[in-house]
C-alpha cells in the first residue's frame, strides 16, 4: 500500500525542484532587491486583492476601477524586472493550478 504522506512529500520536492518554482524564487529575489519595484508590486497586488474581496462579498466592482487596475498593470509590465517577476509568478501559479486539477479529478466521487 502506498503511503500518501510519502507521496505528498515527493510531490512537494518535485515542485520545489521544478524550473517554474526555481525561476519564480529567482525573479522574486531580484524584485525584492529594489525597494521601489517591490513597493509598486505590493501596491498593485493589494489593489487586486481589494477588488477580489469586493467581488467575493457581492459588492459591485466599478468598471473604472478595473480599467485603472488594467492600466496600472500595463505600466508595471513596461518595467522588465516586474514583467519577469509577473511572468514567473504566472507560470508557477499555473503549475500549482494544474497539479490541483489533477488531484481534484483523481479524487472526484462518481455519483452513478
Amino acid at each position: 500500500m502506498t503511503n500518501v504522506y510519502d507521496q505528498a512529500h515527493k510531490l512537494a520536492r518535485a515542485i520545489r525542484d521544478s524550473e517554474e518554482y526555481r525561476t519564480y524564487l529567482e525573479k522574486r529575489k531580484v524584485l525584492s532587491s529594489d525597494e521601489k519595484n517591490k513597493d509598486m508590486v505590493e501596491d498593485f497586488e493589494a489593489k487586486v486583492f481589494e477588488l477580489q474581496m469586493k467581488h467575493i462579498s457581492g459588492e459591485e466592482v466599478d468598471e473604472t476601477e478595473l480599467e485603472k487596475l488594467g492600466k496600472l498593470e500595463d505600466v508595471l509590465m513596461l518595467n522588465p524586472v516586474i514583467k519577469d517577476y509577473f511572468m514567473a509568478e504566472l507560470r508557477f501559479t499555473q503549475l500549482v493550478k494544474d497539479i490541483n486539477n489533477i488531484i481534484g479529478e483523481a479524487i472526484e466521487f462518481n455519483n452513478e
